[in-house]
């Protein structure tokens, strides 16, 4: 039976590219659509995830405590191939149920997060179990919900500009520099210094022979990945083990405002380059 409560946030994840409102605004949000182990029809259902370095992301069955795992759990046991939505990308994956130390270790970091895990898992009575997804590469382009390039560069831009803000607060509200924030750190250093050599590489030399006038507005935005790369790497050694918190989050800080500068300026001069509509096969 639909839930429409979850329907109403799958909906407005979707037509926000990731971003609600109301109880779940500002969290890390993901859609899961499972296979059903009884029906075979699509389920799709939204979860809190954790980061977990460039090839995966965690969920946690938690059920809010319920003495019974989920129906996307015993999905995921049935099927291990999923489809994961994360705002800008949707993407297979496949699911691998973490055990022992593993598991135990990543649901230490996610309560050492959030507390109230804790107490979901001591009314639960039950394991509860943690859940890595891992990307299954395709080949050709990523699958992103835009209608042209333009808008999808927007769309890219916009999902680091909300985890960035989610690791400021995270910063900003705690006192010691915890697994988990030390991860999301390195998470999104990855991410970012993936997305920058994808555009040297990839989308800048395509502009370069499209529009040469746009030749200084490149050398620009190179230079300011490399840059930004040198701000990367020092907040890499900051959140590194025996680091303290000050100067993690003076070095996030510091890249906040330069990255922020960059986004913005990438997008006032190539999103009129990218406006036409994405060719569909």
């Amino acid at each position: 039976m639909p839930n429409d409560f979850n329907q109403q946030i799958i909906d407005e994840f979707r037509a926000n590219h990731g971003a609600v409102g109301g109880y779940f605004e500002g969290a890390r949000l993901l859609l899961l659509t499972t296979t059903g182990a009884r029906t075979g029809a699509p389920h799709t259902t939204p979860l809190g995830y954790l980061p977990d370095g460039a090839e995966r992301v965690l969920v946690i069955a938690s059920a809010g405590g319920s003495s019974r795992h989920p129906a996307w759990y015993h999905n995921l046991r049935a099927n291990p191939q999923v489809t994961v939505e994360s705002g800008a990308f949707t993407y297979p994956a496949r699911a691998v149920v973490l055990a022992g130390e593993e598991r135990d270790q990543a649901f230490a970091r996610a309560v050492e997060t959030e507390p109230g895990w804790a107490a979901y898992q001591e009314k639960a009575g039950r394991v509860i179990p943690v859940v890595a997804l891992y990307e299954i590469e395709q080949d050709g382009p990523p699958n992103i919900r835009a209608g042209s390039l333009g808008e999808a560069i927007k769309v890219i831009h916009d999902g680091f500009r909300r985890e960035l803000a989610l690791i400021r607060k995270e910063m900003a509200d705690g006192t010691a520099l915890g697994a988990q924030l030390r991860v999301n750190c390195l998470t999104f250093c990855h991410g970012l210094h993936y997305h920058h050599t994808a555009e040297d590489m990839g989308m800048f030399p395509v502009l370069a022979d499209r529009h040469p006038e746009a030749a200084p507005v490149l050398a620009r935005l190179r230079e300011e990945h490399e840059r930004i790369a040198e701000l990367v790497e020092e907040l890499r050694a900051a959140v590194s083990a025996g680091s303290d918190a000050g100067s993690a989050h003076a070095e996030v800080e510091r890249l906040a405002t330069e990255l922020e500068e960059h986004l913005t300026y990438e997008e006032e001069e190539l999103i009129p380059l990218l406006s036409a509509p994405l060719e569909t096969p």
